[in-house]
């Protein structure tokens, strides 16, 4: 019987261990109470307001045309692209991600304008990285502009598992600033504020929702590529919210402006010029919490610090 409970006891510490491997980055938090954003704006239809960018075979619509599937496969990834171009705006989806082992898997929310300036695009990125070896997804923020190839990143782990539910992800932009929200809580917010001006998205941009396979790119130069053992990887986007100035890039005089400025219009409305002390304290408790890894404190990738760092 004591051989018995031993060895029973060793097949519980052997999967104990498996486990703590495979996800050690379960947290459970009392999340701030925000205001809620994402119940401002009214949800677009992904059918009418995307086009297919690539992989169409693996994107499939869904719920007369309020849900997508998007999914990566051994012959490719997919992804879709707003019809319209933003000078500014709220954005936002509800996305659910794909369980299971997903290192390498990248799933992109993010705005960029390289379509019309290869040379000198902007763009502000949410990506969801399928991380090494273990289950857990992890939360990359990043910010480009004019064409800089040094990139902003700030990475930070979850508080719920992304793959359970859908979850909301949500970029604010205006002329003021950038805030990366997630379930409304700002996690993120890169300011307009001078130092970095020539480095601050200005141009018009599309939004983007991709699934790609970054094995090269996301996990230590393809140490833990993509297994496609477990493919397909589905994601699940629903909830879109696009909200802002639309704008003709080809036409140089085109604008928009509002007779009258409504406090909840992202681009011009002063309740977006802000985060409010209640948003201020819930980014303050992400931040603390969550974040892993910020670019102002990578010292051996900038011998000196970028400006905004300073």
């Amino acid at each position: 019987m004591a051989i018995f409970q031993h060895i029973i006891l060793l097949l519980c510490l052997s999967l104990f261990c498996a486990t703590s491997l495979v996800s050690s980055h379960n947290r459970h938090y009392t999340t701030p109470s925000v205001p809620r954003l994402t119940d401002l704006f009214s949800h677009v239809s992904v059918n009418k307001s995307f086009s297919n960018v690539f992989g169409g075979p693996n994107i499939k619509i869904l719920n007369n045309g309020s849900t997508a599937t998007f999914a990566l496969d051994r012959t490719s990834g997919s992804g879709l692209a707003s019809w319209n171009k933003y000078n500014y705006g709220f954005f936002s989806a509800a996305i659910k991600l794909p369980a299971g082992l997903t290192s390498g898997v990248v799933v992109a929310f993010y705005l960029s304008n390289a379509d019309m300036y290869p040379h000198s695009h902007d763009e502000i990125d949410i990506e969801l990285l399928g991380n090494d070896k273990r289950i857990d997804w992890v939360l990359q923020t990043n910010v480009y502009a004019n064409g800089v190839s040094t990139g902003r990143e700030e990475k930070f782990y979850f508080w719920f598992n992304p793959t359970l539910q859908h979850h909301y992800y949500s970029i604010l932009w205006n002329s003021h600033h950038i805030v990366f929200l997630v379930d409304n809580i700002p996690v993120r917010e890169f300011p307009n504020n001078g130092k970095f001006s020539a480095a601050y998205p200005s141009k018009p941009m599309s939004l983007y929702v991709t699934i790609w396979d970054g094995s090269q790119w996301a996990t230590h130069g393809g140490k833990y590529p993509v297994n496609y053992k477990y493919a397909p990887f589905v994601t699940s986007l629903t909830d879109v919210e696009m909200v802002g100035c639309m704008v003709n890039p080809k036409q140089p005089n085109s604008s928009c402006s509002s007779a009258s400025v409504s406090s909840i219009d992202p681009v011009e409305g002063p309740d977006f010029f802000k985060l409010s002390n209640q948003q201020m304290s819930a980014m303050v408790w992400a931040r603390r919490k969550l974040m892993f890894y910020s670019y102002c404190k990578d010292t051996s990738r900038f011998k000196v610090l970028l400006p905004e760092c300073k």
